[in-house]
């Protein structure tokens, strides 16, 4: 399994599913509940347990800007401060739960998983076609039953598109063109670039931008470890070369726990932004896409569990990105300083 990397920025929602319901993520194995603030409008993160009997305070409620337990009522500001104790008028010392950094940007929540006081709001990569101007995103999360290394191996190897997507993305000449690779240790980036000078065009670009012809096709990959990838798409008519459909494809990998991750998924264009067919569109036939990677990997997970010891997979050269990230994410773990989870004071 791919060692959880801490002391690092991980996405544990769209803004958009954080309001005034309480939601509960586990990301490296900590149960986190977030909530908006109503005082501000701000995204607070907790700790999703009571410190009395564990009960998970996502299934608790609000009241105002405090987490009531729905067990036995203990109740928690947005520093994880204990307020209020039934039966009592004393609260114990230690009656706080965790409060982890917040950042909400380009429409993501960002949570720090790790020592507070490491925690730099300036560190968090940027995906500014989220919610820029002249950009239309759809957008979904799907869980996987698989380590999250594997995540990061099948997004950075665009070949299995061919294979694995075959009829919606894939096309022969993606598994067949080489690729450049490109690794930059002190910002912690994988850049992986593939071009296809004369492609078949697949449905999802056919139905999406009503090109019937060949297509010259640009892939270029940058992967920030951990957590976030985006895959800057371009493609053309052959011969057209001043007709250019941008898409940029967002995925934030985010471990939840030993064998699980969230796939955070989104498509973002630059072409017919008004168009709510298109929306339609693309959410159903992206989405059908991740779901097969879902099962893939899924599948690949339960295969790799009953490999024998010590057993040598085979790499070749188009791993040269997805290697470059393992050890990345090795290096990055090895060199976290151990922490727990980031309590406010």
């Amino acid at each position: 399994m791919t060692e959880f990397v801490r002391n690092q920025w991980y996405v544990a929602a769209y803004a958009e599913e954080v309001a005034r319901d309480l939601l509960g993520r586990t990301i490296l194995g900590e149960p986190l509940v977030l909530f908006r603030s109503e005082e501000d409008g701000a995204v607070v993160a907790l700790a999703d347990r009571c410190v009395h009997r564990r009960y998970p305070l996502s299934a608790s409620s609000l009241e105002n800007d405090t987490v009531v337990c729905g067990y036995h009522g203990f109740t928690y500001d947005r520093t994880g401060a204990c307020v209020r104790v039934p039966g009592q008028t004393r609260i114990p010392r230690t009656a706080r739960v965790a409060a982890y950094p917040v950042v909400e940007r380009d429409s993501l929540v960002w949570v720090w998983i790790g020592s507070p006081d490491l925690a730099d709001p300036a560190a968090v990569p940027r995906a500014r076609h989220l919610d820029a101007p002249g950009w239309a995103t759809v957008r979904g999360m799907e869980p996987i039953d698989a380590d999250y290394g594997l995540l990061v191996d099948n997004l950075l190897d665009l070949s299995h598109e061919t294979y694995l997507h075959n009829g919606y993305i894939g096309t022969p000449e993606v598994a067949e063109s080489p690729i450049t690779t490109d690794v930059d240790e002190d910002a912690r980036v994988v850049r992986v670039s593939r071009r296809m000078a004369d492609a078949a065009c697949p449905p999802f670009y056919a139905r999406s931008t009503g090109i019937a012809g060949r297509i010259t096709r640009w892939q270029d990959i940058e992967y920030f470890a951990p957590c976030l990838y985006l895959l800057h798409s371009r493609i053309s008519p052959v011969g057209e070369p001043e007709r250019v459909f941008r898409t940029e494809i967002t995925y934030a990998i985010t471990p939840s726990a030993p064998g699980t991750v969230y796939d955070f998924w989104a498509v973002s264009r630059d072409f017919a932004t008004d168009d709510a067919e298109l929306d339609a569109f693309l959410y159903d036939f992206n989405r059908e896409v991740v779901i097969q990677d879902v099962d893939a990997l899924n599948l690949l997970q339960r295969t790799l569990d009953t490999e024998p010891e010590g057993y040598q997979e085979l790499s070749i050269g188009i791993d040269t990105g997805a290697l470059a990230a393992r050890r990345m994410l090795a290096a990055l773990a090895a060199a976290a300083v151990p922490g727990s989870a980031a309590v406010t004071p």
